[in-house]
């Protein structure tokens, strides 16, 4: 039965650093009624995301900044419960990029079916969703990783890094994660199957420690975090090494960004082919990308760990925890019940 209420978040301030819980506010509004050609999506799982906090300031990027008073944007798995679409029916397990919101429309233009048979449908905001094909194509395309070739990650614990590694791996290349903690860094060993991994929170000379975990040096670097961290990394590329800028998460909370591009003479001197993307560039090529990510998750070869938050009221902190890397997985909230659990 569809309530005549709903909840959702709304951006309220512009956080000038950190967020704060008091930057969004949560407002009960009447569900919406769809429209012909509309479907009422259900929301159950949000995706929590590095990028949100770029769409929080009001400054040109590649995508519109989300307005004061406008719902946060996020991607969503979810259930339709009423449908004036044809290519849609009451039932369907869907996702698309709904916001911070438990029940919202689409026109159905880019509304994804998901298959619950294949894999949990949260995945579809996580391994099997647009952190898995910014993994895929960061990496094979961007990053290129030849065998015998040695891939740094960093945030290897993390939504993208963990695809990351793993298909460093498959792609016959020595997986060298960076990671905050100790219970993280054993986690991309011991579960995800990385040669190795460091703990940055835990060792004083990160570029010393490269350098052990890295004999051969580095060919291609996975950046989701800017910073030290990837300075460390820089001075132990190799010689035509490749860099993947994904993320620079370390200075999303930046009240003034630190100075930079740093090191880029070692760039020039080394040849090093460094590129920024994002995961859209590649959106012609998701379905065959998707259906190979589907098999390897299926058949194990791809593992991943979720890390699921209760309640729509849980996002606004859950999402300042992102940004301190207090999650351990792929962060999402869980705001209602899976159909299966009704």
């Amino acid at each position: 039965m569809i309530p005549k209420t709903c909840r959702r978040i709304v951006l309220a301030r512009r956080p000038p650093a950190e967020p704060a819980e008091s930057d969004f506010r949560i407002e009960e509004v009447p569900v919406p009624q769809p429209g012909p050609g509309q479907v009422l999506v259900r929301v159950i799982y949000l995706s929590l995301d590095p990028y949100m906090r770029g769409r929080m300031r009001d400054a040109a990027s590649y995508a519109a900044p989300v307005g004061i008073g406008e719902v946060m944007t996020g991607g969503t798995v979810g259930e339709v419960v009423a449908s004036n679409h044809t290519g849609f029916k009451v039932g369907d397990i869907v996702e698309e990029r709904l916001g911070w919101q438990e029940y919202a429309l689409s026109g159905g233009a880019t509304l994804r079916k998901i298959d619950p048979s294949l894999a949990p449908i949260s995945t579809a905001n996580g391994v099997l969703g647009m952190p898995g094909m910014t993994a895929y194509f960061g990496l094979l395309e961007v990053g290129q990783p030849r065998p015998g070739e040695t891939v740094v990650v960093s945030a290897a614990s993390g939504a993208v890094g963990q695809v990351v590694g793993q298909l460093a791996r498959i792609a016959g290349c020595r997986a060298v994660g960076i990671a905050g903690g100790a219970k993280k860094c054993a986690f991309v060993k011991d579960t995800l199957g990385l040669d190795d991994c460091l703990d940055y929170k835990a060792t004083k000379d990160l570029s010393a420690a490269l350098k052990a975990a890295c004999p051969n040096g580095v060919d291609v670097y996975f950046d989701n975090v800017g910073g030290a961290v990837s300075d460390a990394v820089f001075v132990n590329l190799n010689f035509f090494a490749r860099v993947s800028l994904c993320g620079s998460i370390s200075q999303y909370n930046a009240a003034t960004p630190e100075m930079g591009p740093r090191l880029l003479g070692l760039f020039v001197g080394r040849r090093v082919n460094m590129r920024g993307f994002i995961v859209s560039d590649f959106a012609a090529k998701y379905a065959p990308a998707m259906r190979q990510m589907g098999e390897w998750v299926r058949s194990g070869r791809i593992k991943y760990k979720e890390d699921i938050v209760e309640g729509l009221e849980a996002a606004p902190r859950a999402f300042i925890g992102l940004l301190r890397g207090e999650n351990f997985g792929k962060l999402q909230v869980r705001l209602g019940p899976e159909p299966a659990a009704q």
